[in-house]
């Protein structure tokens, strides 16, 4: 059986259009390449974009949600984790993507990068700059800018393992 690649797309429970509209692009794009999209769950922000985009364009979508049970995660999911881990979630998202997607985001976008660049995972952010504390990942390769979904996706192929 072959492994299909998982992407992690990170990002704001609350986001502009722009944001949304990058994260919606980006979902279909991952789903067009024929890999499965994994994000926190949740209805709102990148989280109910990234997985609308690849839902209508066919994808598997995976939802690694903070709560015990139901109640608010997106409609777009097609497998749901329930945690119950709060903010500690953030750990599983990124350990288990092969490849980790940021849009603008928040406090908790910016520790799933952190903790996905602690645990060497390659983090490519799409439409925005994470700042100056991630300079040095940066001259490692470890973080990487996209100005656009397409090139963010360019550069995943680019990056991950045949």
């Amino acid at each position: 059986m072959t492994h299909r690649i998982i992407a992690g797309v990170m990002g704001g429970s609350r986001a502009d259009e722009s944001t949304r509209k990058i994260a919606y692009q980006l979902g279909r794009l991952i789903a067009t390449q024929g890999w499965v999209l994994l994000n926190g769950g949740r209805a709102s922000g990148v989280m109910d974009a990234s997985a609308k985009g690849a839902r209508d364009a066919g994808g598997l979508v995976i939802g690694v949600l903070p709560d015990t049970g139901p109640g608010k995660e997106s409609a777009f999911l097609d497998i749901r984790i329930y945690t119950g881990l709060h903010h500690a979630r953030n750990l599983v998202n990124v350990l288990s993507s092969d490849i980790v997607f940021a849009c603008r985001g928040e406090a908790g976008t910016l520790s799933e990068i952190a903790l996905a660049l602690s645990n060497a995972k390659k983090v490519i952010t799409v439409g925005w700059n994470a700042g100056e504390s991630f300079h040095e990942y940066e001259e490692q390769g470890l973080i990487i800018q996209a100005d656009d979904p397409d090139k963010a996706i360019e550069i995943a192929k680019d990056t991950l393992p045949v």
